[in-house]
């Protein structure tokens, strides 16, 4: 998958300015796919001049123009192959695991507060995740289409936070007895 496919989803669901896709970003794509600012405004450009988006000029007082992006045809014929195409299972890569594995080479205790550390902020995003579905899906039995597949990609990261946390007060219990 690329950038140019999470920005298409993202403007199939609203159109929106460089700036309020970032902001969408920030606030809900970008746990899953994250991007800067910067690569989100490069990608749109790149993804106009190909002509998977159009976008309309507005004018605003005292500042340059805003441009408003939708999804072309064009765009929409990518999104429709690319949603039909096959997508590899993740593989998960954690560098965090390399350190444990090693941590009887070097100091554990580093090793430790680290994973102390990666434990507290997988909790918060936890935290965060609730809060978003409390938030948007208070009711997630009545969900139907889109808001139904956005429901489930957070429960996705909540499923993987939830897991990620308990495996490191796993990891933590079991330093603190082996370390006794």
């Amino acid at each position: 998958m690329a950038l140019e496919h999470a920005i298409l989803v993202s403007l199939t669901e609203r159109a929106g300015s460089g700036y309020e896709l970032a902001r969408r970003f920030d606030r809900s794509i970008g746990y899953f796919w994250p991007a800067t600012h910067q690569q989100i405004y490069r990608v749109l450009r790149r993804m106009d001049e190909a002509g998977w988006v159009k976008h309309t000029e507005i004018a605003q007082e005292g500042r340059p123009d805003k441009k408003v992006y939708r999804v072309a045809a064009a765009g929409q014929a990518e999104l429709t192959r690319w949603l039909a195409e096959p997508e590899d299972p993740a593989v998960l890569r954690d560098g965090l695991g390399v350190k444990l594995r090693g941590a009887s080479l070097g100091s554990l205790d580093v090793v430790f507060k680290e994973i102390e550390r990666h434990r507290a902020e997988h909790a918060t995003r936890l935290e965060v995740y609730r809060s978003i579905q409390k938030r948007d899906f208070p009711k997630p039995a009545t969900l139907r289409g889109r808001d139904l597949h956005q429901y489930l990609v957070l429960r996705g990261g909540i499923r993987a936070e939830e897991s990620f946390t308990a495996w490191c007060d796993e990891v933590i219990e079991a330093l603190r007895k082996d370390n006794r």
